[in-house]
């Protein structure tokens, strides 16, 4: 059984007026063969916990861990972070000119697993995967992200998930902006994911939408960058029932 685990993690980001404390002391374990939810209104570090993770370089880590399966996953580079299994699904996927859809796939693949797949079969898996989220065959030969629209963009992320199947999988709000027939397609790619049974995800989202379709083990509650309270399944309905505003009140007066 693989673990991710963060332990304190203290991250700043460099503004104009200085460093900027965004994660003060975040606490989470994610093992293999759970999901987990991480739940919390603008502005309160989610999405710097994943690109922190993933090993973005706008934001540095000040004080903490972040582990996996024990080894130290801040000394590692962005592309070596990936070759241990783990995967960043990104709220706002950049667009890539100049590089196809097969291509980037393929270049990706091929340095998770230190070898070329073989053309043939590589065409045969980009085009199931294509079809797996209801993606047009076309879209394989088109610029990375170029001139997609946001449930596009997002489709392409779960084919990228599906493709080179991580250990860990870090979904950065990839509801956001997606419609209903978008987010069953998505959900459906997540799930999919998930089946296989020693796989771990971190899905990171403000609405409680998601979860009707994938049902997380775990839900954690993020306010002002930290974990505010954790629970099972029925603290996302309570969210969405109470909203945020006792947990920002409660920080708010720490």
């Amino acid at each position: 059984m693989a673990t991710l685990e963060v332990k304190n993690l203290h991250v700043v980001v460099d503004t104009d007026e200085g460093q900027k404390p965004i994660l003060r002391g975040v606490e989470l374990t994610v093992k293999s063969g759970e999901t987990h939810a991480i739940m919390g209104p603008n502005g309160s570090g989610k999405s710097t916990l994943a690109y922190s993770i993933a090993g973005h370089p706008k934001y540095t880590i000040t004080e903490g861990s972040v582990t996996l399966d024990g080894v130290d996953v801040l000394s590692m580079s962005v592309d070596e972070r990936a070759r241990a299994g783990l995967f960043l699904a990104m709220q706002y996927p950049v667009e890539v000119p100049g590089v196809s859809v097969t291509n980037f796939l393929r270049t990706a693949k091929t340095a998770l697993d230190g070898e070329a797949p073989k053309l043939r079969t590589w065409v045969k898996d980009v085009n199931h995967a294509m079809d797996k989220v209801s993606m047009d065959r076309d879209f394989a030969t088109r610029n990375v992200n170029e001139g997609f629209s946001g449930g596009e963009k997002k489709r392409h992320e779960i084919m990228q998930l599906e493709l080179l199947n991580p250990r860990f999988a870090i979904l950065d709000e990839t509801d956001s902006g997606l419609d209903i027939d978008a987010l069953k397609v998505v959900s459906e790619g997540v799930n999919r994911f998930r089946s296989q049974g020693d796989r771990g995800v971190l899905l990171i989202t403000h609405y409680t939408r998601i979860l009707r379709y994938i049902e997380p083990d775990y839900v954690h509650v993020f306010v002002a960058g930290r974990v505010a309270e954790e629970g099972g399944p029925e603290l996302a309905e309570q969210l969405e029932a109470e909203g945020y505003d006792k947990y920002v009140n409660k920080a708010a007066a720490v």
